[in-house]
């Protein structure tokens, strides 16, 4: 069985949210990035699949393939990876290998885990998404990049209110930008 793990870009309190400017997808400008980039490009070739709900998508799709000259190699890579976004109403994807999943969520995704001989499936943004996968206990692996900022509002993984899945730490890393990888498993 496939692993699903999702991914994200999270705030020292929680929040998932992009209200502030506390993350580029590039990096910021100084700031040395090179490492949390190799360990990106390392879970990048553990995966084979992408899966977002439609607003990632959207925001990916109106964002990535614009970056014609990106030194990172996100873009490039983001388009030859498959693709599945979970929607009722997109029809047309509109980006190579990229499929619409139109059924219920956690079926589809449990659909894709069972599939033989294929790599880890990352879920990335897509909060409402992450919620319904994680209520559902289809979650393998959370791997949380922890940004040195608190900003104090915005939509978070484990909002208040939510009951947290107990965890096991798999690892924590520091990285030289001051990011830390949190990487977890369902205990």
């Amino acid at each position: 069985m496939r692993t699903l793990a999702i991914t994200q870009n999270i705030t020292v309190d929680g929040s998932i949210e992009m209200i502030t400017d506390w993350f580029d997808p590039q990096g910021q400008p100084g700031v040395d990035m090179s490492d949390v980039l190799e360990e990106s490009h390392r879970q990048d070739a553990r995966a084979d699949a992408l899966l977002l709900g439609r607003r990632t998508f959207e925001d990916f799709r109106g964002y990535w393939p614009l970056q014609t000259d990106d030194p990172t190699g996100i873009a490039a890579y983001l388009d030859q990876v498959p693709k599945y976004v979970v929607s009722g109403t997109l029809t047309d994807p509109g980006w190579r290998n990229a499929t619409v999943l139109t059924g219920d969520p956690v079926e589809e995704v449990r659909r894709l885990k069972a599939e033989e001989g294929g790599k880890d499936i990352v879920l990335t943004g897509s909060i409402t998404l992450a919620h319904a996968l994680i209520a559902a206990g289809a979650v393998d692996e959370y791997r949380l990049f922890v940004h040195p900022a608190v900003q104090g509002r915005g939509r978070r993984l484990f909002p208040d209110g939510y009951e947290l899945p107990r965890l096991r730490l798999l690892e924590s890393r520091e990285f030289r930008s001051g990011i830390t990888l949190q990487r977890y498993a369902p205990a």
